[in-house]
């Protein structure tokens, strides 16, 4: 079983991409490559043609809302396009100015509506609206979704594992005993793993995370669930199988890793 790296910004490398691109061949690491605008999610196709192991999806996050809340009808391409809406979500925490929260709301609402019509997963940013971003769920009725790098409030995190959630476990599981508490809580059955690098461990210790770091996650994780590391990789390689199954959008990386 492969490793899966379920949350990343590749397009962000730079000049690290060649090398970003070596270890995740080398390591076999399925990634999600996140977007963060069009421009983003255009650079992702870009980087997707050149290695079978990257997936690239399109969506607005929240920190981008507000320049893009005005022309989501010209979106219309991008979704249609994607196998899996993401990044998409609120943040009341980092972005600070309320103002912007309306146009938060809108852009996620509309994505979560188009993910309910073309029948596609979400990955999610929830930083500080957790119970918002559930709630939102909810109403659209969009039940598979990927939730990155939780750090809420443990009520709101039991209600998403009610719900059926999976949740991504990342680098800070190296740095913060909060996370691990929040990871002990989720069942093995619906974490999946993650490295939101480079920016990950860039904020966290400073310099830029390359995806081999996924393995050190995978020890940390397996090392608090009681398993192997390799007993881990596959039940999080397990997980993502279930995640996509019958996904008519995901099949091709259906059969890749079965």
């Amino acid at each position: 079983m492969a490793l899966i790296d379920a949350h990343a910004h590749l397009d962000r490398y730079g000049g690290l991409l060649a090398r970003a691109l070596g270890e995740i061949e080398e390591n076999a690491i399925w990634t999600l490559a996140n977007s963060v605008d069009a421009s983003s999610y255009e650079r992702n196709l870009e980087i997707a043609a050149a290695c079978p192991f990257v997936l690239p999806t399109f969506g607005i996050h929240p920190k981008y809302a507000a320049r893009n809340a005005a022309k989501l009808q010209s979106f219309g391409p991008q979704i249609e396009r994607t196998p899996l809406i993401g990044e998409i979500g609120l943040d009341f925490y980092w972005v600070e100015d309320a103002a912007e929260y309306p146009a938060e709301r809108k852009v996620f609402e509309y994505f979560l509506a188009a993910a309910r019509e073309q029948k596609k997963a979400v990955n999610l940013h929830t930083k500080g609206a957790e119970r918002e971003v559930l709630d939102a769920l909810e109403h659209y009725g969009v039940e598979r979704a990927i939730i990155h790098w939780y750090s809420g409030p443990l009520d709101v995190l039991r209600a998403m594992i009610g719900a059926g959630l999976y949740f991504t476990i990342g680098v800070e599981i190296l740095f913060s005993a909060a996370i691990r508490e929040i990871a002990r809580a989720i069942p093995l059955a619906q974490i999946l793993t993650e490295t939101d690098n480079p920016g990950g461990l860039k904020w966290l210790r400073g310099t830029p995370g390359m995806p081999a770091d996924l393995r050190r996650v995978v020890s940390a994780l397996a090392e608090l669930k009681g398993l192997t590391a390799e007993a881990l990789e596959r039940t999080v390689g397990r997980n993502f199988l279930r995640f996509i199954d019958n996904d008519p959008w995901l099949e091709d990386w259906r059969r890749k890793l079965a």
